[in-house]
């Protein structure tokens, strides 16, 4: 990375940190503030963005991914290449996007890191609670394998028309949950998701809120994960940013791979369809 690039990716760092230090109490104040044209600082972000997205650091995980996937390991010494996504067994290319879906074998609707954590239990024979000790990276820590998994199953959907299937009764069920989800008002400041995403034209500070509810804004939050978090330096999925978004609202924490996130997370998607993903990326 040349000199210039490094000094850049330090300025992003210290804008995004100043944008998170605003206490979220503040959202009611700006919670009508009517769609305005991108400022300067959120144009040079997303020029910045734009740059990175051509070759930032997720490729390390998508390599790490993929010798994980494919490297026989863990007490049944075997590889991830029988894991079935959705799409049949092994196949991955387009399967992230068509997750959550619908899967028989266990009766329920799964998203993409919780199909491959049960892949992991029952191919490779690791315990669900030991992958669960550190679901997320940290700054200073090793990334949780099933991280490097997702971001490299992700990486097999780039450039992919976002296809989440709303066909089952099940799936249709985990929608609707996940919208009531998103509305659910509760917790020391009556947050909900849809107070930050549910509606057009909101932002705190310099930061836009995407709307979930339309297939723009809903692209806007799937996008660009798995993604690398410039503020810590670390690579993360989804699942950490549904979890991440419970402590903002001052919820508990959901339980990690918890039908809670599933429906959450099909809620999102599903309001994405026949958006382009563009494969894992950066985040401020």
């Amino acid at each position: 990375m040349t000199i210039r690039n490094q000094q850049r990716t330090v300025s992003c760092g210290m804008l995004a940190a100043f944008l998170i230090a605003m206490p979220l109490v503040a959202l009611e104040a700006h919670a009508e503030t009517p769609a305005v044209e991108k400022d300067a600082a959120t144009l040079e972000f997303e020029r910045f963005r734009a740059e990175m997205e051509d070759f930032g650091p997720s490729g390390l995980w998508e390599d790490k991914g993929e010798q994980l996937w494919k490297t026989p390991r863990g007490p049944k010494n075997a590889s991830l290449e029988k894991c079935d996504l959705g799409l049949g067994p092994g196949v991955v290319k387009g399967a992230y996007v068509q997750m959550p879906r619908y899967f028989a074998d266990v009766d329920k609707v799964m998203d993409a890191e919780r199909r491959i954590v049960w892949c992991m239990v029952n191919f490779q024979g690791f315990k669900e609670e030991d992958l669960a000790k550190q679901p997320f990276a940290k700054e200073g820590q090793e990334t949780p394998e099933q991280t490097s998994l997702v971001t490299y199953v992700a990486a097999q959907s780039r450039d992919m028309k976002i296809a989440v299937p709303q066909k089952h009764p099940k799936e249709i069920a985990a929608y609707k949950i996940g919208k009531e989800i998103s509305l659910y008002r509760a917790g020391p400041y009556d947050f909900s998701c849809a107070v930050c995403h549910g509606a057009d034209g909101k932002r705190i500070r310099m930061q836009a809120l995407p709307n979930i509810a339309t297939p723009e804004g809903a692209l806007n939050t799937f996008q660009g994960w798995p993604g690398y978090r410039m503020t810590g330096g670390v690579m993360l999925t989804q699942q950490w940013r549904m979890n991440d978004c419970f402590r903002q609202e001052r919820f508990p924490h959901p339980k990690y791979l918890s039908d809670t996130i599933t429906a959450l997370l099909t809620y999102l998607t599903a309001n994405a369809n026949g958006q382009v993903y563009k494969g894992p990326g950066i985040k401020r």
